[in-house]
């Protein structure tokens, strides 16, 4: 039977936002099935048709879907961790089987040997449709535990099974993994927190770089992993169109979940979302399969709309993870997403860390870049025009973007312009000297390039100012000449941040450092302020 064409003719969909998109595309769907009546599984899953409501819905943990299926021989995969709201006492996790399982669930433990705690797993199963004529449907499961009342700075062992499949018994207990909950939080009446690290990238798909880069992050033992978007690339288009669906692959999530298991299994992968994460087929927003496939904290603005944005304290570094989908003049499938909601809950949320004397850091990641001089996607006017003045007003001490496939680190800047001058090595004080942007895109996609030359540590070829351009409204490239791009490193790469904290009154500090996917430094600077001092405005 011959098939309608299912896209978004081409110059109505260049008018169409990515929910406009959405909803043209589930009306054809739905007459799409009628005419394929024999694709009667597209109703067996709990997504609510085709495409439903774009967030994958729970599904029962046993079922006809399950009939047939022999446990035994379903091994989970793509085990991948995050925080909740609490990271000091709550935890989630989440993982993949190939098909579905009866009676999902999670053990955990203090002790290998003690799994005794037994939770049963919410099942989000995601259908992907036949998206071209020539395409097929692809059927996912993605099980998901929320873990709560957990107790502080404590090492949990852990493994996820089903009915045929128990991580407790001889044949699995290989399969076993751990996690570690944060310190609990105090006033500054007590010892400081203990030193930590985390890491941080953006753009990194599947490739043997990607997976080069996520080997070097375990070996820093990071306490968490900050992941700025385009996060496995199965829309390699990303323009969050109806035509990315013509070379978009379901299939390589389940790729990028293996590749990613080696280190979200043991340190929780915080992830906010880019470009080529808008999938316009699964909801309104593009993110109904992000949904399905993690487990976020859930406490921005609004989840249902923005479910990439979120904030969580780690120790004395507080977190924000935002959405610059949002506000994007280069790529506006999703541009006024949340009518300005966002930026407001953004606003509260950086006063609230400000105001909060066991937060010394504030530390913003998400994708498009503020400042950055690639001759790809240069720097987001929108996030410049809307976020950055926020940024300066309480002295966010780093931002961490991707977008760009490079890494890119800027001097202290204030009004667009530098206030300091931070050459590796150097040493920044927020409060002070204003704002440092790290652009961290080279987690292992293809690389981009500058226009003016690397310079790095050991490598510098400083030069006074970069001529470059940022996007403005209606996605206009703005020419502009900038003095503030410090170190530019054309290679695979992603950053690590060691924190020190300390005594209320003394100095409190936080190290960055770029690394190349060999581990070799390229570049490394200080973060520095006087701990327990509330700053809000």
């Amino acid at each position: 039977m011959d098939i309608p064409n299912m896209g978004v003719p081409a110059g109505l969909a260049d008018r169409m936002s990515t929910a406009e998109q959405h909803e043209y595309l589930r009306s054809r769907l739905s007459r799409r099935r009628m005419l394929r009546s024999s694709a009667v599984t597209v109703g067996l899953l709990a997504v609510g048709g085709a495409l439903g409501s774009g967030t994958a819905s729970a599904a029962p943990a046993g079922g006809s879907v399950t009939d047939g299926v022999d446990g035994a021989l379903v091994a989970p995969t793509g085990r991948h961790l995050a925080f909740g709201p609490r990271p000091d006492t709550q935890f989630r996790i989440s993982w993949q089987v190939p098909a579905p399982v009866k009676r999902p669930f999670l053990r955990f433990g203090r002790h290998p040997w003690d799994l005794s705690h037994k939770v049963e797993a919410e099942v989000r199963a995601l259908h992907t449709p036949a998206l071209t004529p020539t395409g097929t449907p692809v059927d996912q499961y993605y099980l998901h535990v929320a873990l709560d009342h957990l107790q502080p700075d404590t090492t949990y062992y852990y493994g996820v099974g089903h009915q045929g499949f128990d991580p407790a018994s001889g044949r699995a207990i290989s399969t076993l993994s751990t996690f570690r909950t944060a310190p609990a939080r105090h006033g500054r009446g007590g010892r400081p927190y203990e030193p930590f690290t985390f890491t941080a990238f953006g753009d990194q798909g599947v490739s043997s770089h990607a997976a080069g880069n996520d080997h070097v992050i375990l070996a820093q033992k990071p306490a968490f992993h900050l992941h700025a978007g385009d996060i496995c690339y199965a829309d390699p288009a990303g323009s969050g169109q109806d035509s990315d669906k013509s070379v978009y692959s379901a299939t390589t999530w389940d790729a990028f979940l293996v590749q990613t298991e080696t280190v979200a299994a043991k340190v929780p992968w915080m992830v906010s979302y880019g470009n080529h994460d808008m999938e316009a087929w699964y909801s309104h927003h593009g993110y109904g399969g992000e949904d399905a496939r993690f487990f976020l904290p859930g406490n921005g603005p609004d989840p249902r709309t923005a479910p990439g944005v979120y904030s969580f304290v780690y120790g004395n570094v507080g977190v924000v993870s935002l959405d610059a989908n949002d506000v994007s003049y280069e790529i506006p499938a999703n541009l006024g997403l949340t009518a300005g909601r966002q930026t407001a809950w953004l606003e509260r949320t950086l006063r609230s860390l400000r105001a909060d004397e066991g937060v010394d850091f504030v530390v913003v990641f998400f994708h498009h870049c503020a400042f950055s001089t690639t001759h790809q996607h240069a720097s987001e006017g929108g996030v410049r025009e809307v976020w950055v003045p926020l940024f300066e007003k309480y002295r966010v001490d780093l931002v961490v973007n991707g977008h760009n496939h490079v890494y890119e680190r800027t001097d202290a800047i204030l009004g667009n312009k530098v206030a300091k001058a931070v050459p590796s090595g150097g040493t920044v004080e927020p409060a002070e000297d204003g704002v440092v942007y790290v652009t961290a895109g080279a987690a292992g996609r293809s690389l981009y390039s500058f226009d003016a030359p690397d310079t790095y540590e050991g490598h510098e070829k400083r030069v006074d100012s970069v001529d470059t351009f940022h996007f403005g409204k209606g996605g206009v490239k703005v020419p502009e000449t900038v003095e503030w791009s410090r170190v530019r490193y054309t290679g695979y790469s992603f950053v690590r941040v060691d924190v020190a904290p300390a005594h209320k009154g003394r100095t409190a500090t936080m190290k960055v450092t770029a690394l190349a996917e060999d581990g070799t430094q390229v570049d490394h600077y200080t973060i520095a302020r006087r701990a327990g001092e509330c700053t809000a405005h």
